[in-house]
């Protein structure tokens, strides 16, 4: 089964991010052992995309909240701890000697 997003296949979950934020991950997360040039320059990058959508972060942090609601028992696998039954020392009313 293939997932078309807007006329773009989606084959993998970095591209879901990337169709559904409209820029790919690393804009904003970064990539591991980039130069500080790199770093100021995808910085620049991203605050210009924000100035050109100022709604971008109410936009993903809704895609967020969507996929948490949508996979929350898997997100979220608690179980409940069950107490010990055992013995308990009853609580003694009074002053000490």
């Amino acid at each position: 089964m293939r997932a078309y997003i807007g006329g773009h296949q989606a084959v993998s979950i970095d591209d879901f991010i990337e169709l559904a934020l409209g820029t790919p991950p690393e804009l904003w997360l970064g990539e591991e052992g980039e130069s500080d040039e790199e770093c100021a320059a995808r910085r620049d990058a991203a605050c210009d995309i924000l100035a050109d959508n100022p709604k971008l972060p109410d936009h993903v942090a809704r895609i967020a909240a969507e996929v948490i609601e949508a996979h929350a028992p898997e997100l979220f696998n608690v179980v409940p701890l069950v107490r010990p039954s055992g013995r308990r020392r009853p609580f003694r009313k009074g002053a000490a000697a």
